[in-house]
């Protein structure tokens, strides 16, 4: 282990780590370019605490005020960073088990890349597993994946795949969410860490909950959001089967009680299999 002081903090990293982080801190302003990492692993392994030394390690000012919770928090502190900043979006996908809440956190992480570049900032994403990213990020923007684990119900163990073993990983191993079997990379190398914050530990733990809450309350929110359009849409489904109508029929049918769906998205929807009728 390394010891490392930083922003006021001493903690110790593993010496390879240490030196790979190094590494890249030095390369950002050298070569122009930003860094999205990404930190994965079952609720209570440790991977914030973790992912938090990392930040601290590649910037000395990286504090709470630099967490983000929830996709608003995140684009703000993008477009407020300065050049070389370290950002942590903390437990990202996190209580979402809505495919349209997913795919906010996904077309937000898109949109924010061009200007994570051109600010070299460093990005590091917590989330409960990797292969809940869109493609285009999980392949070609994230550079890191760090697993973390526990073994023997203890803390404090992580795995690293840098950007080529990450790519076959999520290739042939997002079908069934596994991080080993048949084709799937070995890590390049691993190691542990020690569960020490490196920012105010209160405060975090108090916008961390808060920010649980509210996501429970916007999840509940979004599923009834979801049942309500699968519901619209078996409806419009029985009414094409049941008289026999064409979208265009449909749609002047909705008119006359003051529904305006365009023939396009009556089309969209009418052409799927009508199931568990």
């Amino acid at each position: 282990m390394t010891r490392v002081v930083s922003g006021g903090y001493t903690f110790y990293m593993d010496k390879r780590l240490d030196s790979n982080l190094t590494k890249i801190k030095n390369n950002l302003v050298r070569k122009d370019t930003d860094r999205v990492i990404v930190v994965d692993g079952a609720e209570g392994c440790g991977k914030s605490v973790f992912s938090m030394q990392v930040c601290k390690k590649l910037d000395d000012s990286f504090d709470i005020n630099r967490v983000a919770f929830n996709p608003e928090e995140f684009k703000e502190l993008i477009v407020r960073a300065s050049s070389g900043q370290a950002i942590l979006f903390d437990e990202a996908f996190t209580g979402l088990s809505s495919r349209g809440a997913l795919s906010v956190i996904n077309r937000l992480l898109v949109s924010v890349m061009m200007e994570m570049r051109q600010k070299n900032l460093i990005v590091v994403i917590t989330m409960p597993t990797f292969f809940l990213l869109d493609k285009y990020v999980a392949l070609w923007r994230a550079k890191d994946l760090f697993h973390v684990y526990t073994k023997k119900g203890k803390r404090g163990y992580w795995m690293y795949f840098n950007k080529e073993k990450k790519k076959l990983l999520y290739l042939y191993g997002k079908e069934t969410y596994s991080y080993k079997g048949k084709n799937i990379p070995k890590s390049n190398f691993y190691g542990q860490f020690f569960d020490q914050y490196v920012i105010d530990e209160d405060e975090y733990r108090l916008r961390k909950a808060k920010a649980l809450s509210d996501k429970e309350l916007d999840t509940n929110s979004s599923n009834r959001y979801d049942k309500f359009m699968n519901q619209r849409d078996k409806l419009l489904l029985i009414l094409r089967k049941e008289f026999n109508l064409n979208s265009i029929e449909l749609k002047e049918l909705l008119l006359k009680y003051d529904v305006d769906i365009s023939s396009n998205r009556l089309r969209s929807i009418t052409s799927k299999k009508l199931v568990n009728r």
